[in-house]
C-alpha cells in the first residue's frame, strides 16, 4: 500500500492537498495580491475561505460617463462576510486611476468611479478574479445556490431515521434486546448523525465562529455547542454502550435549519423592481434628424434632441412638448386617474403612454436622469436597509456566556467530587438542556404560522422581519388612485339618452373615459346604436351621426363630458375616480386602534381633499411628486414614526422604500408589486388593519414563548448543575420547551381576518 500524507487545507480556498501550501499557482499568486495590499488580517476575519481562483470569464460591464471620469456599477459574487466587502473595496480602491470605490453588503453590489483615460474596467475588476470572485452586470442571472435545501432533506432524512432506530432502542429497554442488536442499532445511529452534526450543522458553526472572532457571542454560539455535545455525547455512548441522543440532535438540526429557510431572503425582490422599472422605458425613441426621422438607442439621445411619439406608444425620455396634442396617461407614474391633456410647452415624462394623438419633444433628460430612472435607483438603494436583530439575537451574547460558565461551573465541581465520568455527564446536561433551540424558534416558526395566516386572509407578507416591523407600526400613509379609490374613471350621473348617444360614438374608442361610459351604459342595458362618419379628434373629442344627428362629446368643466348638437348643449356625464366601498371602514378602525392616518398624492389637491373626506382623513395632501412623497415619509421616520405606506403605482416605488413597510395593491404596477414588503390580494384594504392586528398578535406570541423558554432553560440548567438530570432525560426535555413554541405558533396560525 502506498502510503498517503494527512490532507492540508489550501490557505487561501480550503481545497484540501497532499502538502502544505496553496492549492494552485492561483491562489498563491491571490494570497501575494493580498498581502501586497496589507490585507493579511482578512485570513483571520472571513466567515468562510475564499473562492478559487478560476479563468477569467468575459463579461460586459456597462460603463457610464465619459471624459474625466466615468462609473461601472457590477455585482460581485462570492462576498460572503463583512470582511470580504471590506477586502473588495480596499483591492478596487487600490487599482491606479480608481477614483471611489463602494460595495454594497446587503446587496453585493459595487459602484466603481474611475479615470477612463488612465484605466478601463477590464482592469479595474482584475483584481477580484485575482482573488476567486466572480464578476457579472447587475441583474444577470446568478448561480443558484440549493446548499440550504440540501442540509434539509438530508438533516430530515436523518433525523426521521434515527427516530425510527431510538424507538427500537427504547423499546429494547423493556421488552429486551440481544447486545449486538443495540450495538448495530447505536452505530447505524452515529452513521446517521455524522453526516448532520459535521455537514450539515455546518452554517451555524461558521457564523458562531465569525462572531466570536469579532468579539460577539452570536445565538448560533448555544446551538453549535448544543450540536456539538450531543454528538459527542452519542459517540461517547456507543463506545462505551450507554445511551445516548443523538435523534434529538438530528431533529434539532432539521428543525433549525428548515427555520432558516423560511426566513431567508426576499431582499432581491428590490433589484427586480428596479429593473422592472427600467423596462417600463422603451429601448428606442425616433429621434427628428435633418428633416428625417430616424430609430435610435434611448441611450444616444441627448439633451436638446426631438423626438417624436405616436397613439399608444410609450415616451422614451423627460421633456417638453414642442409640437402636437395628446392624452397622456400618467396613473402608474404620477398617480392621475384621468389621462392629462398635454400641449405645447407642458412637461412629460419618460415611460408614460399616449392615449391619443401625436407629439414632437424636445429631450429634457435621459436615462437614469429621468423621473423613473430616479425612482428606479431608489429602490435599488432600500436593499441596504439592514434587518433588525431578534430577541434571540439580543439576549443570545449574556444566554451564552451565562450556559458556558454554567457547564464549566457545573463540570469542575463534579469532576473534584466525583470524577471525570459524571463531570461529562454534568456538564453535558447542561450545554443540552440549555440548547436554546425554543428561544431560537420562537421567531422563526411564529413568523411562518402569521405569514400563512396573513396569506390566507389576502396580505401576501415578504418575511418575518417585515411582520416584526409592522406590529410597530403606529402612522399610515395612503396613496389614493387604485388604493383608496379603484382607479378606474367611472360615471357617477348621466341621463340615459345621453348616455345611449355618448356610448354610440364612443364604442370603438379605447380611450379610458370612452371605456367608463361603455361600461355604464351595459350596465344600464342600454342598446348601443350604430353610428355613422364617427370622427376622433385628439383634444377635441368625438364627433358622428347617430340616428341622423351630428353630435359632439368633449370634455366639459372638471370631471365633465360634455355633449353637443351644434352649439346646442344636449347634456353633461358626470365621471369620478370611485372610492373603494371598504376605505372609509378601513380609516375609521386603523384610527381608532390609536393609529395615525395620512393621505399623499399626485393627483390634483382639490379632487385629493374631496376623497380625504370622503373616507375619513384630515391630513391630506396632494400634487405631491413621487420624490417628495419619499421625502415626506422620511420626515415622518425622522420625528420617531414607524410609517406603513400603502400604494398601487410605479409612483409609489421610492415613498414604499422610504417607509418602514410597504403594502402593494395586489392589482398595482409589477415594479411596485416587487418592491413592496406585502401585497394585498383579497378583501381589499380591509387586509391592512388584519395585517396589523397579526403582526401584533405574531410580536405578543414570540416574546410570551421567548420568556417561557428562558425560565425553562433558566431552570432547567439550575437543576442540571446540580447533578440532578440524567443528560438523556435532558434531551427528552429539550423537545418539550420547542412544543410550546409550536403550540402557540399554531395557534396564531388559526387566525383569519374574520376573528
Amino acid at each position: 500500500m502506498i502510503p498517503t500524507a494527512s490532507p492540508v487545507a489550501c490557505p487561501h480556498c480550503g481545497t484540501a492537498t497532499e502538502l502544505a501550501g496553496y492549492c494552485c499557482t492561483g491562489c498563491e499568486v491571490a494570497a501575494a495580491l493580498l498581502h501586497d495590499a496589507g490585507l493579511d488580517r482578512y485570513y483571520a476575519e472571513r466567515f468562510a475561505p475564499a473562492p478559487r481562483p478560476g479563468a477569467k470569464a468575459a463579461v460586459n460591464l456597462e460603463v457610464a460617463g465619459n471624459g474625466d471620469t466615468a462609473e461601472a456599477r457590477f455585482h460581485v459574487d462570492g462576498l460572503t462576510c463583512a470582511s470580504c466587502v471590506w477586502v473588495a473595496e480596499t483591492l478596487l480602491g487600490k487599482v491606479p486611476g480608481v477614483e471611489s470605490v463602494f460595495v454594497s453588503y446587503g446587496t453585493s453590489n459595487a459602484t466603481v468611479r474611475f479615470d477612463p483615460r488612465l484605466v478601463d474596467v477590464a482592469r479595474v475588476v482584475a483584481p477580484l478574479h485575482t482573488v476567486g470572485w466572480g464578476v457579472r452586470p447587475i441583474g444577470a442571472a446568478p448561480n443558484v445556490d440549493h446548499s440550504w435545501l440540501t442540509r434539509v432533506g438530508f438533516s430530515a432524512f436523518a433525523a426521521m431515521n434515527i427516530m425510527l432506530i431510538s424507538a427500537g432502542l427504547y423499546a429494547g429497554w423493556f421488552a429486551g434486546m440481544d447486545a449486538s442488536w443495540t450495538t448495530l442499532f447505536t452505530w447505524w445511529s452515529l452513521v446517521l448523525a455524522t453526516p448532520v452534526a459535521t455537514w450539515a450543522a455546518l452554517p451555524f458553526y461558521r457564523t458562531a465562529w465569525a462572531g466570536l472572532r469579532s468579539g460577539r457571542l452570536h445565538v448560533d454560539a448555544p446551538i453549535s455547542l448544543g450540536v456539538l455535545a450531543m454528538f459527542v455525547h452519542g459517540l461517547w455512548a456507543a463506545l462505551a454502550h450507554h445511551e445516548g441522543y443523538l435523534d434529538s440532535m438530528a431533529m434539532l438540526v432539521a428543525l433549525l435549519l428548515g427555520a432558516r429557510v423560511l426566513e431567508q431572503g426576499g431582499r432581491r425582490r428590490a433589484a427586480e423592481a428596479a429593473r422592472s422599472l427600467g423596462a417600463l422605458a422603451p429601448r428606442t425613441a425616433r429621434r427628428v434628424r435633418g428633416g428625417g426621422v430616424e430609430e435610435v438607442p434611448v441611450g444616444e439621445l441627448c439633451a436638446g434632441d426631438h423626438i417624436v411619439a405616436a397613439h399608444g406608444e410609450e415616451l422614451a425620455a423627460d421633456g417638453v412638448v414642442v409640437e402636437g396634442e395628446a392624452d397622456v396617461q400618467m396613473a402608474l407614474l404620477t398617480g392621475e386617474s384621468v389621462p392629462r391633456r398635454v400641449r405645447a410647452g407642458d412637461e412629460v415624462v419618460a415611460g408614460a403612454t399616449l392615449s391619443t394623438g401625436n407629439l414632437v419633444i424636445e429631450v429634457a433628460r435621459t436615462g437614469d436622469d429621468t423621473l423613473l430612472g430616479r425612482m428606479a435607483c431608489r429602490l435599488a438603494e432600500a436593499l441596504d436597509r439592514p434587518i433588525p436583530p431578534t430577541l434571540a439575537d439580543r439576549v443570545a451574547p449574556t444566554f451564552t456566556a451565562i450556559t458556558l460558565l454554567a457547564a464549566a461551573g457545573s463540570a469542575l465541581g463534579w469532576g473534584l467530587h466525583s470524577g471525570p465520568e459524571m463531570a461529562m455527564k454534568a456538564g453535558i446536561a447542561v450545554l443540552v438542556v440549555a440548547c436554546p433551540c425554543a428561544l431560537a424558534l420562537a421567531a422563526p416558526l411564529t413568523a411562518s404560522a402569521a405569514l400563512g395566516a396573513a396569506a390566507r386572509g389576502g396580505l401576501l407578507v415578504r418575511s418575518g422581519d417585515v411582520l416584526r416591523t409592522l406590529a410597530k407600526v403606529d402612522t399610515v400613509v395612503f396613496d389614493k388612485t387604485g388604493t383608496l379609490t379603484e382607479g378606474i374613471p367611472r360615471v357617477t350621473h348621466a341621463e340615459d339618452s345621453v348616455l345611449r348617444i355618448a356610448a354610440g360614438l364612443e364604442r370603438q374608442s379605447r380611450h379610458p373615459i370612452a371605456s367608463a361610459i361603455l361600461a355604464e351604459a351595459a350596465s344600464r342595458s342600454i342598446p348601443l346604436p350604430s353610428p355613422r362618419a364617427v370622427l376622433e379628434r385628439p383634444g377635441e373629442g368625438v364627433v358622428g351621426e347617430v340616428d341622423g344627428i351630428r353630435y359632439r362629446l368633449g370634455r366639459g368643466a372638471a370631471g365633465l363630458v360634455a355633449l353637443h348638437q351644434g352649439d346646442r348643449l344636449v347634456g353633461t356625464i358626470s365621471l369620478q375616480d370611485r372610492v373603494r366601498p371598504e376605505a372609509r371602514a378601513t380609516v375609521s378602525s386603523l384610527r381608532v386602534s390609536g393609529v395615525r392616518v395620512l393621505l399623499l398624492s399626485g393627483d390634483d389637491p382639490a379632487v385629493v381633499a374631496r376623497i380625504a373626506a370622503e373616507v375619513g382623513i384630515d391630513e391630506a395632501e396632494g400634487g405631491v411628486r413621487p420624490d417628495d412623497k419619499a421625502g415626506r415619509i422620511a420626515q415622518l421616520r425622522s420625528a420617531g414614526c414607524t410609517v406603513l405606506f400603502v400604494g398601487d403605482g410605479v409612483n409609489d416605488g421610492p415613498a414604499m422604500t422610504a417607509a418602514d413597510v410597504g403594502v402593494a395593491m395586489g392589482a398595482g404596477a409589477a415594479s411596485t408589486l416587487l418592491v413592496a414588503d406585502a401585497v394585498q390580494v383579497g378583501q381589499g384594504l380591509r387586509v391592512v388593519c388584519f395585517g396589523l392586528l397579526l403582526a401584533r398578535r405574531a410580536e405578543s406570541t414570540v416574546r410570551r414563548s421567548s420568556l417561557r423558554s428562558l425560565v425553562y432553560n433558566a431552570t432547567a440548567v439550575t437543576v442540571a448543575a446540580c447533578g440532578l438530570m440524567n443528560p438523556l432525560f435532558a434531551a427528552l426535555l429539550m423537545p418539550l420547551s420547542s412544543s410550546l413554541v409550536i403550540g402557540s405558533a399554531l395557534h396564531l396560525g388559526r387566525i383569519s381576518e374574520n376573528k
